[in-house]
């Protein structure tokens, strides 16, 4: 896992008993996984009655490092020795980085589980219904003579229990070429799946 610069500068003022005490460190930790998984809470390590004799500054700077990491590291879904390394890298000693894992690896799942609903993807067809109509003539023209497809697709999106319905209609040559194009999609997919 790679940081940036600033980053493991943050963390190393966070590994720096110096700057933030040892009876403030745990507490440091468990605000900084409380605020990434409630929005509410993220500002509740200034006002903490353990935090009051932190230099506001380095509190803020360690602050904002740990919470990189927590974001990066369950990402990335990172086990204890990879991010044992890295704090070890940010001078943290070994107290100091168990209390890290074991606080981060039990809140590690809830925060998978948060990251996995951010973002935008498209939603999942989970059904489809479609119909055949013929139309002899429109308001138009006298004669069309020409079959029209009415496609309706269910669809749900990730982390929503609602499925919503998608309605549209077509030519034979659209739906031809609809098919034409999800195909190739899927075989795009499964080459990237491949590699």
């Amino acid at each position: 896992m790679e940081l940036a610069p600033s980053v493991v500068e943050n963390l190393s003022l966070a590994g720096d008993s110096s700057r933030i005490p040892d009876k403030c460190f745990k507490t440091l930790v468990s605000k900084a996984c409380q605020g990434v998984l409630d929005p509410r809470l993220r500002d509740a390590v200034s006002g903490h009655p353990d935090m009051k004799d932190v230099d506001k500054p380095s509190l803020k700077a360690a602050y904002s490092g740990l919470v990189t990491l927590i974001l990066e590291a369950a990402k990335q879904d990172s086990e204890s020795e990879t991010i044992g390394s890295i704090l070890e890298d940010c001078k943290f000693s070994t107290e100091r980085i168990n209390s890290f894992n074991s606080i981060f690896l039990a809140q590690k799942p809830s925060l998978q589980i948060l990251l996995g609903s951010v973002g935008n993807s498209p939603p999942h067809i989970v059904d489809i219904d479609w119909r055949l109509d013929y139309y002899i003539k429109n308001n138009h023209l006298d004669k069309v003579n020409e079959p029209v497809y009415l496609i309706s697709l269910k669809t749900e999106q990730p982390g929503d229990s609602e499925l919503k319905e998608v309605q549209f209609s077509c030519s034979l040559e659209q739906l031809q070429d609809l098919v034409g194009k999800l195909k190739d999609a899927t075989k795009c997919l499964e080459k990237l799946s491949q590699i």
